[in-house]
């Protein structure tokens, strides 16, 4: 029979009680994806692995010359995915996408993929 002393017992509860708490927010999705080649796309969605706060979320979109691309901001009603809709669809070229979240465990987290359009 295995013993396991009292004092080493209480440290393995709580690491493996604040492992989620170490945890952050990480985009689990994209679409467009990146990397990817579309059609004229209206609109994005980045799906994230826990809620975020959206005030404090964004979701950029730039041309090939780096100039905006006009995005009306949505947030799923889980509040994991945040998104919008383009006024119009997607001329052909490389689009940068540029997001940062406002993770529930308070940390922000940041990144940028490109997709192509044909």
């Amino acid at each position: 029979m295995v013993r396991i002393h009292p004092a080493l017992a209480a440290c393995a509860a709580v690491m493996l009680s604040a492992s989620p708490v170490l945890a952050h927010a990480r985009l689990l999705s994209a679409t467009p994806a990146n990397g990817a080649t579309v059609s004229a796309p209206r609109s994005i969605s980045l799906t994230f692995s826990e809620r975020f706060a959206a005030p404090f979320s964004t979701v950029e979109v730039e041309d090939g010359r780096g100039r905006a691309v006009a995005l009306t901001k949505t947030v799923s009603e889980d509040g994991k995915t945040l998104g919008g809709s383009f006024a119009a669809p997607l001329a052909a070229g490389t689009y940068r996408v540029t997001w940062a979240i406002a993770a529930a465990d308070g940390h922000r987290m940041t990144g940028n993929y490109s997709f192509t359009v044909r």
